[in-house]
């Protein structure tokens, strides 16, 4: 990887503590322009957090995070450590977009408003270039239709590919996936897991952190597997999926990958 084109998202040493709780114990990882990055684990494992303290939603206590090269900036160490410049967070948190489990929808919105509402307050773009856009990204996610509906209307699988749309409407250098259908059935799940390979097809660099081993073999080229917030093992999904090298993976995968 050259200077020229630096990973989107890179972690070094990264560790994680909810008071005396260390959820994250030195985790390394690196989100190439471009690539698709799968976290799997077991509950508890800290993929979740992982994603969370990339975006700055969580706040680490040791370790680097480098948005295309420029590193966070800390204050204080330990539980004490902060984000030093909240500008600089803001920027960030705003070029990666976040995908929940929960698709937090403003129900008081119609789904057009919902995916408008954050490139036009917080970006402050042209209100009627943000309306041209979401409505491409409603189509792109297959709910066009859907425009003048309510939340309540939609179905879970639809109020997901809303989130989508309002996630790329901010048009992110990275899109953070988590659990993006742990919430629904398999029938409107896979409505979902179709955008996502399709955005994966695209070239869009994201981490996706799924308990769906298909979703996370299909599109990433590198899998990453946390175990008591480390990594336990990762690699291309060939090589993790096929032939697993630890005990531990091994065990995870007979008990989540059908047969």
């Amino acid at each position: 990887m050259s200077t020229i084109d630096p990973p989107v998202i890179e972690i070094r040493d990264l560790h994680k503590s909810f008071g005396a709780l260390e959820v994250l114990k030195g985790v390394d990882l690196v989100a190439p322009r471009g690539h698709v990055i799968s976290l799997i684990g077991s509950s508890g494992s800290g993929k979740s957090t992982l994603l969370r303290c990339a975006n700055l939603l969580e706040e680490s206590q040791q370790g680097e995070i480098l948005f295309e090269g420029e590193p966070i900036s800390w204050r204080g160490e330990g539980l004490n450590r902060h984000p030093a410049d909240r500008a600089q967070v803001t920027r960030i948190r705003t070029n990666l977009s976040m995908v929940f489990q929960q698709f937090n929808l403003w129900s008081h919105m119609t789904i057009l408003q919902n995916v408008m509402e954050a490139p036009v307050t917080v970006l402050k773009r042209d209100k009627d270039e943000v309306e041209a856009a979401a409505r491409k990204y409603l189509d792109k996610v297959g709910i066009g239709d859907k425009c003048d509906a309510w939340p309540a209307q939609l179905s879970g699988g639809q109020q997901q590919r809303a989130a989508i749309a309002r996630a790329l409407c901010m048009e992110p250098k990275a899109l953070l996936f988590d659990e993006p259908t742990s919430a629904l059935d398999p029938e409107l799940e896979q409505e979902v897991v179709k955008v996502i390979k399709d955005l994966a097809a695209e070239g869009r660099t994201m981490i996706i952190v799924t308990h769906d081993m298909r979703l996370a073999g299909d599109v990433a080229e590198h899998v990453v597997f946390l175990h008591q917030g480390k990594i336990e093992e990762e690699g291309a999904p060939d090589e993790v999926f096929g032939n697993p090298k630890t005990e531990r993976l091994q065990q995870f995968l007979s008990a989540t990958v059908p047969t």
